[in-house]
Parts: structure tokens; sequence; C-alpha cells
């Protein structure tokens, strides 16, 4: 027998989720709204919470609004269209809070989001997964309902640039034309598993990746990326990145160039930056763009001439940004390709004063220390979502002489690596939300740690 409630929805979950309770029992309600009265049957239960979806809505929350998108309920990639941008912003502090709250433990300064400049066409890195129908074998390219692999065909997306929308729609055609069949993901056959457009907030340029399951390239992979190239307005360069696992994985290992260029150029805080088909860079730049130059302003509003530290640095892109206020910036990264590209932007932008190291972060904090002994006024810290290991904490605790930076794409690992810096000694002065993603609960944060006691 299906149980069906009438809940009214308190809160958001850190996941996108409404938050309703029955006698103090928890249930967690998809596309709900704190302020719905609804209807919902429970779709899953066990001892500590239940999952539920919307029967009824029998009085929706004032903060709904008609989504941007016609298929936002279908589609699964923009959970909180439904909601006004303006309560998004508050909904997304209240995440904060309660995450720091739950994991953290004391009270933190978790400061208003900064919104982004844009909530609509902010999205600059698109990815669709590539399908066909059975019979006609029409092209397929979107995204996958929640929690399931079955695709909707989208042919308009509203978070990202409108001329991608067209590319999309090109790749549809052209593809099918030029004999080249969609992935099946059951049977692992096709040839087109991925389109991945990586595209300029700067000069609207962009640049285009086929993600393939093959191990090379052949003819008609040429004719249509040749299509592409020479078809398409806007279009400065086709790669072919080669998948032929049975992954999750996006991309594989090893990207060509087919035709043009192999990046594109954003521009962050002044400097001008080159962005590959594997390049680690903010999919929403002018988000980004207001990160970087908050960042800055702090340090610049708190120290003269500093010696920064930019670890996790990606293709240096903080180091870079900061080159002008700084004495001199120390930059690692792990991959030798972001380094390779980063070496090449600090030429480009005339920058003299950024060092690179192409390094394991931890084995580098162990290195300085060791050898140079340098101490750093600042420390940028920009580490995966998976946040930083203890170790890697405890290096940068001793490498820096005042301020830690951290900043995070996710507020649990956030709150538990502020909680170590806590225990050693360091003091939070505030945590600084910004909203890289509207319409979904994802949250970027700064978090600026004072260091009072160095071990």
């Amino acid at each position: 027998m299906q149980i069906e409630l009438t809940v009214e929805i308190e809160k958001l979950s850190n996941l996108g989720y409404g938050i309703a309770k029955d006698n103090g029992y928890v249930i967690f309600v998809e596309g709900a709204c704190p302020g719905d009265k609804a209807r919902v049957q429970i779709t899953k239960k066990n001892k500590n919470f239940a999952n539920a979806k919307i029967v009824e809505l029998i009085e929706p929350s004032p903060h709904r609004v008609n989504p941007i998108c016609p298929m936002q309920k279908v589609c699964g990639a923009c959970q909180l269209q439904f909601i006004d941008y303006d309560y998004q912003l508050k909904l997304k502090k209240e995440i904060v809070e309660d995450t720091m709250h739950s994991i953290y433990g004391g009270k933190l300064d978790v400061k208003d989001v900064i919104p982004s400049p844009q909530n609509k066409e902010y999205r600059h890195k698109i990815q669709y997964p590539i399908s066909e129908t059975r019979d006609s074998k029409r092209i397929l390219a979107g995204y996958y309902k929640p929690a399931s692999h079955e695709l909707v065909n989208i042919k308009y997306c509203p978070i990202q640039p409108e001329y991608c929308d067209k590319i999309i729609e090109f790749i549809r055609v052209a593809a099918q034309e030029c004999g080249i069949s969609g992935y099946k993901e059951k049977s692992h056959a096709g040839d087109l598993r991925h389109v991945v457009i990586r595209s300029s907030a700067y000069n609207g340029k962009n640049l285009v990746i086929l993600v393939v399951n093959s191990t090379r390239v052949f003819d008609k992979l040429k004719k249509l990326a040749n299509r592409i190239f020479t078809e398409l307005d806007n279009v400065v360069g086709v790669c072919v990145n080669f998948n032929s696992q049975k992954t999750n994985l996006i991309l594989g290992k090893e990207t060509q160039i087919l035709e043009g260029e192999g990046y594109i150029e954003e521009q962050l805080c002044d400097k001008i930056f080159k962005i590959g088909a594997e390049t680690f860079f903010q999919v929403n730049p002018k988000s980004a763009d207001n990160i970087f130059r908050y960042v800055k302003n702090y340090i610049s509003k708190n120290f003269e001439n500093p010696l920064i530290l930019d670890a996790y640095a990606g293709i240096t892109t903080f180091g870079i940004c900061l080159s002008d206020i700084a004495k001199k910036v120390v930059s690692v990264e792990e991959v030798k390709a972001s380094v390779i590209l980063a070496d090449k932007i600090i030429k480009e932008n005339g920058i003299k004063n950024v060092e690179l190291h192409n390094m394991d972060a931890g084995m580098f904090f162990e290195k300085e220390l060791k050898t140079k002994g340098r101490k750093f006024d600042v420390t940028v810290l920009d580490p995966p979502r998976k946040g930083c290991t203890t170790e890697s904490l405890d290096y940068a605790l001793q490498l820096t002489k005042n301020k830690i930076i951290y900043v995070s794409c996710n507020p649990a690992t956030l709150a538990r690596d502020l909680k170590y810096l806590t225990e050693k000694g360091c003091n939070v002065e505030f945590v600084q939300p910004f909203d890289m993603f509207p319409h979904t609960y994802h949250i970027e944060n700064v978090a600026i740690v004072n260091i009072c006691n160095n071990n």
C-alpha cells in the first residue's frame, strides 16, 4: 500500500530536496520549495528518514515561479529553477550555514551569497551524452533524467550560450549524414559518446570536442569535424577525445586536434587564459571573475607585496590573477598538461613573478619545508571536491605566516577542513559564498582563515 501524507516544506537540504517532518520524522521531498503545503507519496523509507514525491500541491510557496526551461522537470540539471532567484540565494546561504553547524560545530560568520552576474546563459562548458533512436538512428543529445540513464533530447537550454544549441543541433544532423552512430551504453556500441563544448564568455568563440568510442581517428569522424569547423561560425577548433572504456568518465586520456585550434581564450582579472579540451576552468567565467577579484581585493587590502602560495593551482588561475599585487606567487599543480599551459599563459601575459612547480601538493609542501623553508604570507587552497588531506593542511599551516584562503565547491568538506584548522589553533574570519551555479543546489565558498598558532 502506498503511503500518502500532507506536509509543509520547512527548508531545503544540501542536495536540493525539500525537508518536511511528520511527528519529527524527516521526509525529503523532490521538487519542493520551502513554504509549500503538499500531498506527498513516500517512495522510499528507512528508520531515519523517507524520500517522497509531490502528488498534489495544495498551497504553493510564494517563492515558486515558472521555470525558464520547459524541460526542467525531466532534465535534472537545474533542480531549483522553479524557485525565484533571490530566494535561491537565501536558501543557499542557509545550506552553507546548516552544513557548517552540523560538521564544523561552532558558529561561523557566513556572509550573504554574492549572486552570479548572469543566471541565464552562464554555463560555458557543455557536456552532452549522445545516443540514437532504435529505428531511425536519429542522433539524440541532451542530459539524463534524474537518477537514471534515460537520455532527454535537449533542443534548447537557457543556462548555456544560445550558440551552443546551434552547434549541438548541427552535430545531430551532420553526424547522421556522415554515417556516425550514437553510443549505446548497454551494448557498449556506437561511435559518438559525448559532445563537449568549451565556449568563451570573452569573445564568443567555441571549441568542440567529439568523444568517440574508439582508439583512432576514422574517415567519417574527419568528415564530421571538417563540416563543424567549416560550416559553423565561431568554432575555432574541433578535437577528438578517445574513450573506448566501459566507464562513466566523459573524457579518455588522449585528445587530438582535428581542425583549427586546440583551445579557446577567456578573460579573468584582465588576464587572458587559454582553455583546452581537458583544462579545468570554472564553467561560469563571470562568477569566477567575481571570486578572483574578491580574493585579490582582500589580499591587497591586508598585505603589501606579499609572498603567495597557490596550491592545487590547475592552470594557475589564482596565481596569475594575483601576480600584480604579489612580490611573488609560487604555484603547485600535479597535472603536467596544466602546468605547461600555465607557463604559456604566463609568458603571453608578460608575467615575471610566478614560479611554477609540477608536483603533488603534499609532496611539494614537504619538499619546501625541508629545502627552501620559505614562509608564505598567504596560502590559497583550491582543492577538488574531496577537500584537503590532514597532512596537506598540516603542511600548509607550517608554510603560512598569516592567512589561508580556502576556496571550495563542497560545503561539507570545507566545514570538515575548517574544523581541523580551528582545532590546530586557527581562527575562521568568515565564509563568503558565491553563486557559481544558478538554479542548482551547488554553491562555491571562500573561507578566510587566520593563522593564530603556527605549529
